[in-house]
């Protein structure tokens, strides 16, 4: 295992000097899931929930979030995001219904995305929790995980 990068000698936080490393276009892709009862789903897609159009929403929801990962996150790098994209699916199946979510984001810096797109997907995924729970007690969040992340 590799030591830790934001430690100092003395078992400190810190944030990682980046500035020495080249500027590269990376990209980070994240996803995840919220399930919820078949009834709940069909309310989604007929966009009948009260608060409004729930996909929508929260995709500028995860948009907003990757912008200001640095702000949430305190030692990541602030970043000059190039794309953010957000991507629901609605899953209206009696053996799984739910939203999945992937977010990408790129940018041509320092260091990489992940958490931008690890934490846009999340807020994506706490939208949809937020507009749909006065209608489904039930809902569970899960599966987030990064899926992939480049530098070129």
């Amino acid at each position: 295992m590799n030591s830790l990068s934001h430690t100092d000698q003395e078992g400190k936080a810190r944030m990682v000097d980046v500035g020495g490393k080249a500027v590269q276009k990376r990209t980070a892709v994240a996803e995840g899931f919220i399930a919820m009862q078949d009834p709940t789903a069909a309310l989604i897609a007929d966009n009948q929930i009260k608060k409004g159009d729930v996909l929508t929403v929260a995709e500028i929801a995860g948009i907003q979030a990757a912008k200001r990962t640095s702000e949430l996150i305190p030692l990541c790098h602030p970043l000059q995001i190039s794309k953010v994209a957000i991507e629901t699916r609605l899953l209206q199946d009696p053996a799984q219904s739910g939203v999945k979510v992937r977010a990408t984001v790129i940018c041509n810096g320092r260091t990489g995305v992940e958490m931008e797109a690890l934490t846009a997907a999340s807020v994506c995924l706490l939208t949809i929790y937020d507009m749909c729970k006065a209608v489904d007690k039930q809902m569970l969040i899960g599966q987030l995980s990064l899926v992939s992340k480049t530098k070129e």
